[in-house]
């Protein structure tokens, strides 16, 4: 009796193909043919599992950096504003894998640029982005103490953050040191917390 194949597995056999083969030759060099030379797949086998077209292997493996981000590391604080922190410092490329996906990801915004495909999917990734944030804000200041569209601009500043710290790994060989990414995000938040807490009596 043939052994059963496990169709997710199979299919994150084939995104983290992709990935390799982003990080070591760029986006625009990915075929079928090379995806099937990283994975130990036929070609036809890629096909029995998405089909004709490289784009939906793509798009595959897309929601796959975008879910891997997300779920780099679930220990998150229960602090709202040391969440934060943890959510800065979890999503940053800090370990070999996370920078070749991160470098993937990287590209894939840029290309989402002209890419209407993609576009949907990295433009609702940013926005979440920005609203976990702004929700975590909300929660870690003093009710009344910030106005909408300077909350909305102090999450936006936060995101800016997290996505410089992308860009600028993805230009590197190395991952960022998570003592590093923690010590800025630290500082980043407690600015906030500072700029938008009411002054204590006497100081």
């Amino acid at each position: 009796m043939p052994k059963r194949v496990d169709p997710d597995l199979r299919r994150e056999q084939v995104a983290d193909a992709v990935i390799d083969e982003i990080d070591a030759h760029g986006l625009r060099s990915v075929t079928l043919a090379r995806i099937a030379a990283r994975s130990g797949l036929a070609v036809g086998s890629i096909r029995h599992y998405f089909g004709d077209t490289l784009g939906e292997v793509m798009r595959f493996t897309l929601s796959t950096l975008i879910q891997r981000a997300v779920n780099r590391n679930p220990r998150l604080s229960s602090d709202p504003a040391n969440r934060i922190i943890d959510v800065i410092t979890f999503v940053a490329p800090t370990s070999e894998q996370g920078r070749k996906e991160n470098a993937a990801l990287v590209e894939y915004r840029v290309m989402a640029r002209t890419d209407p495909t993609l576009a949907a999917e990295v433009a609702a990734t940013s926005s979440a982005t920005r609203e976990a944030i702004r929700s975590l804000l909300l929660e870690a200041l003093p009710s009344g103490s910030i106005e909408e569209e300077v909350l909305d601009r102090e999450a936006l500043h936060l995101q800016s953050l997290i996505e410089g710290l992308s860009f600028s790994a993805g230009l590197s060989a190395e991952p960022l040191r998570e003592e590093d990414v923690r010590s800025v995000a630290e500082a980043a938040v407690q600015r906030v917390l500072r700029s938008h807490s009411p002054a204590r009596d006497g100081r």
